[in-house]
């Protein structure tokens, strides 16, 4: 086995693309991806938490419905560092980078009743819906139409879950709460 290293791209830089897409232009599309990919991972982890702890009467539709979501940032998030790998950029990839990088913050490490945590997911997911709809703009605007409609189809995703979430929050219920005396 080998123990030497050759750095085949280092972090950071851009290099020309097959994709025919000019550098600088594809230096801007690469950090709005880098970004969209941190905060898939942050979103990722904070929803595999819930898909751990959530507890309760509706325990087994919440605990299959939060997998599907993880599972569909997770693919996500596997587009988004393969297209800007394709635009000549280096995906993030340390937890550190990731971390360092996302625009949303995870919950703590506690754990807290499925609503509280549906609530800090629908937060968290709003905000990365909005920063979507900015990186579409900024695609189309450089003439990346490839990135743009991957980006809005992992919007028009993202939308739909955020959407069943605010189902789960509704005050009707089949699960009556005790009266507290």
């Amino acid at each position: 086995m080998s123990t030497q290293k050759t750095t085949r791209q280092q972090a950071g830089t851009v290099e020309e693309n097959a994709l025919r897409l000019d550098t600088e232009k594809a230096e801007q599309i690469i950090d709005a991806l880098n970004t969209d990919l941190a905060d898939a991972y942050v979103l990722y982890h904070q929803l595999h938490k819930h898909h751990w702890n959530v507890e309760g009467a509706e325990f087994l539709d919440i605990h299959v419905f939060l997998q599907e979501v993880y599972e569909d940032v997770e693919d996500a998030a596997d587009e988004l560092a393969e297209r800007l790998q394709a635009l000549g950029g280096v995906p993030h990839a340390s937890m550190t980078t990731l971390a360092e990088n996302a625009t949303v913050e995870a919950e703590d490490e506690d754990v807290y009743d499925i609503r509280a945590s549906l609530e800090n997911d629908l937060e968290m997911m709003g905000n990365i819906i909005e920063s979507y709809r900015q990186h579409i703009e900024l695609a189309e605007g450089l003439g990346d139409y490839a990135t743009s409609e991957m980006l809005r189809e992992q919007l028009e995703t993202i939308e739909e879950h955020t959407h069943h979430i605010e189902h789960y929050l509704e005050d009707d219920s089949l699960v009556l709460e005790s009266a507290t005396n």
